[in-house]
């Protein structure tokens, strides 16, 4: 699946299922909770938390709710996220084509 086909498949889905969307800034809220919701996996899974009785290690699912809030507020402010994503990958490219590679940190 594209960028662009997952986009159009939330739409889809928010338009049978959803009713309509939240607003932007309810949006928003959900956005900053599904982070959350993530990194509380990846600090139980890579970091000095455990899992408490009941908790799932679904890293996947957590990734995946936060990519369906943020296509909800692409699609509601009318951004195309697979045109965003290529200009972004230019801006870094130009930017930080030697950053990374310059920064010893990552070399040594």
């Amino acid at each position: 699946m594209t960028i662009k086909e997952a986009q159009q498949l939330v739409d889809q889905w928010i338009k049978e299922y959803g009713v309509r969307y939240f607003s932007e800034l309810t949006n928003m809220a959900v956005l900053t909770e599904e982070v959350g919701e993530l990194a509380r996996v990846i600090a139980r899974k890579y970091g000095d938390q455990s899992f408490k009785a009941g908790e799932k290690e679904n890293l996947g699912e957590e990734m995946a709710d936060v990519l369906w809030v943020l296509i909800c507020l692409a699609n509601q402010t009318g951004i195309d996220l697979t045109e965003e994503l290529i200009k972004s990958i230019k801006k870094k490219t130009t930017r930080d084509s030697l950053r990374h590679i310059q920064n010893k940190k990552l070399t040594t």
